[in-house]
């Protein structure tokens, strides 16, 4: 497929590109369409939430993406039109694709795929070479390593030899932790950058059984921060990781440490590194969530650039918020490699006197890919690509996952799970990672694999009661919607299948969810038990791994469920973060 040069005169140059088609003459060599104006004396790129994905992709942003009280019609709470208008990007245009799901489909088919790890190491190079390396610097915001069967089999490892291509100098983490510390540290051990995480510390029983840490005395796990020399200034990058890996995932994996958003600590380190190190700028590499990193901007003073991610938003522009030292700007970067972040600084002593922010939407079929990292990737992917590159079954509609309550990819998975363990009713976590396939895409395990593939994928069965049921959804739409960002995890709705609900988001917590029916019509009664399947228990369990049931249902040629996701939703009518229900 090739890239129409109308289609890419409508890029708007206020929200990411900063140049026009017309120079793309030149491009058979040099990304020329990504010429951003020079700009101050050091320049930072960003990257998050790639998970794992090495290879260009299709990734609808969602259309339901909700702000409840303060954080209604804010961003990172709009979709849509609303959008659009808010950071002045035109409808139509490029950057109108990457950054919203507003026609999709048709759009996908004008501008392609996004992302790729030989593009994005192709635009890495020209934006650093473009200021010398000497004053760049390129940061990771975790979730790298996973999100793909290639790197579920190989644990992160063939992720950590695509980062050290790429030049990563620093990352935090998430579901990096999910692999377990043996592998975590193992991998570490061969990745080139440094790890940094200011927020996990050893257990008390830990500490107490001589656990390893980089700190005894203290307890801290890793190094907090790292202190950069870029253009003759200090930069100081402290990494914020994940703070809720324990919970949101099994414990099993991190059993001697402890996590938390820990802004004490945080404004601590934080003193110190102005008070006592003296450096020019402070840069939290956070993977909070964008919420939670809104209000940690207006709890702590001295970070000046708040390097986000987890939450999957991509935000054109950054964010400021005032708090008693000043102002701290918050960004996100979006997922799958479709963005990277640009923070060019004008450093002096002691401070940071200006700055400009750009997220660059990596469209790939503008960038020549980079010959080493294809040739690592062929590497990697190697026969377990092969393996799994036949077919499983064509798509006959656009299945996507991201938004606030429900996906054809959550539903596909949801009717797989009833249908092939016998389920009256089923639950599918929110994750935000995966894939998009267009209508007429052919299925293959590596599809599959790109939605479901993490370390902890056995299916279950249960009896729950209908009261029992309620309770799992009330909790988890507070999660998503509890008014204090502190108490939010960043993951969307649990989907469910076989049932349909009315969702209240401006309610509080076990006022929320009402109206629950079966597929049948018949009310969800509090205290009958029901026949409930699903995966990624954060309690171990023995069933067949999520893949090979989603595969076996694909392959078994049933007709595809066509019904919608069954929420009603209430009192968001008005709401700019909802464009329509998905």
């Amino acid at each position: 497929m090739k890239i129409r040069r109308r289609d890419f005169l409508k890029m708007t140059s206020g929200a990411a590109l900063s140049c026009g088609w017309q120079r793309l003459a030149r491009a058979a060599d040099a990304p020329t369409v990504y010429d951003l104006e020079r700009f101050g004396n050091a320049r930072i790129l960003h990257l998050t939430d790639t998970h794992a994905q090495l290879l260009p992709v299709y990734f609808r942003e969602p259309s339901v993406n909700i702000g409840i009280g303060e954080m209604q019609g804010r961003p990172p709470h709009l979709v849509g039109r609303a959008f659009l208008d808010h950071f002045g990007i035109r409808p139509d245009s490029a950057d109108a694709y990457a950054f919203t799901s507003i026609d999709f489909e048709k759009s996908a088919g004008r501008f392609g795929k996004l992302g790729g790890f030989a593009h994005l190491k192709t635009l890495i190079d020209h934006l650093r070479n473009d200021v010398g390396h000497e004053r760049s610097l390129l940061v990771d915001g975790g979730d790298m390593w996973q999100g793909t069967g290639l790197a579920n089999t190989m644990q992160g490892a063939d992720m950590v030899e695509a980062a050290n291509l790429l030049g990563v100098e620093a990352m935090t983490g998430h579901w990096e932790f999910t692999y377990g510390e043996k592998t975590l540290r193992a991998n570490l051990e061969r990745f080139k950058g440094e790890f940094l995480a200011q927020n996990v510390y050893l257990t008390e029983e830990a500490a107490f059984n001589d656990a390893k840490a980089l700190d005894p005395a203290s307890g801290r796990v890793f190094e907090p921060y790292s202190i950069k020399e870029i253009g003759g200034y200090r930069v100081a990058v402290i990494g914020q990781a994940f703070p809720y890996v324990p919970i949101a995932h099994p414990k099993r994996f991190t059993p001697d440490w402890k996590f938390g958003i820990r802004d004490g600590e945080l404004q601590k380190l934080t003193d110190g590194l102005r008070n006592t190190d003296k450096v020019d700028a402070v840069v939290l590499l956070s993977h909070n969530g964008m919420d939670v990193d809104l209000k940690l901007a207006g709890r702590i003073t001295g970070i000046d650039v708040i390097l986000g991610g987890h939450t999957h938003d991509a935000v054109p522009q950054s964010v400021p918020v005032t708090n008693a030292g000043g102002t701290t700007l918050v960004t996100n970067a979006g997922s799958n490699g479709k963005f990277l972040g640009v923070l060019d600084l004008e450093l002096a002593k002691g401070k940071v006197s200006d700055l400009r922010y750009r997220l660059l939407p990596v469209f790939s079929e503008l960038l020549k890919p980079d010959a080493a990292m294809v040739a690592l990737i062929d590497k990697v992917r190697g026969a377990q690509a092969a393996a799994w590159s036949g077919k499983i079954a064509t798509s006959d509609h656009l299945l996507y996952r991201r938004g606030n309550f429900s996906g054809p990819v959550d539903q596909l998975i949801c009717d797989a799970l009833r249908s092939e363990l016998n389920a009256e009713i089923a639950l599918s976590p929110g994750f935000r990672w995966g894939s998009t396939v267009l209508a007429g895409q052919t299925l293959t395990m590596e599809d599959v694999l790109a939605e479901t593939a993490i370390t902890y994928p056995e299916t279950y069965v249960q009896g729950m009661t209908g009261s029992q049921i309620k309770d799992v959804l009330e909790d988890v739409c507070d999660n998503l919607f509890n008014a204090d960002p502190y108490y939010q995890q960043g993951g969307d709705m649990v989907r469910v299948g076989g049932l349909s609900y009315t969702c209240t988001p401006a309610e509080n917590i076990g006022r929320r969810i009402s109206e629950l029916k079966l597929a049948n019509g018949r009310p969800l009664e509090a205290g009958k038990r029901y026949k409930v399947a699903g995966w990624a228990s954060v309690n171990e369990q023995t069933g067949a791994a999520v893949w090979d049931v989603v595969a076996r249902h694909l392959q078994s040629g049933k007709p595809p469920n066509r019904q919608t996701s069954g929420v009603t939703l209430k009192g968001v009518d008005d709401n700019p973060g909802i464009a329509g229900q998905g």
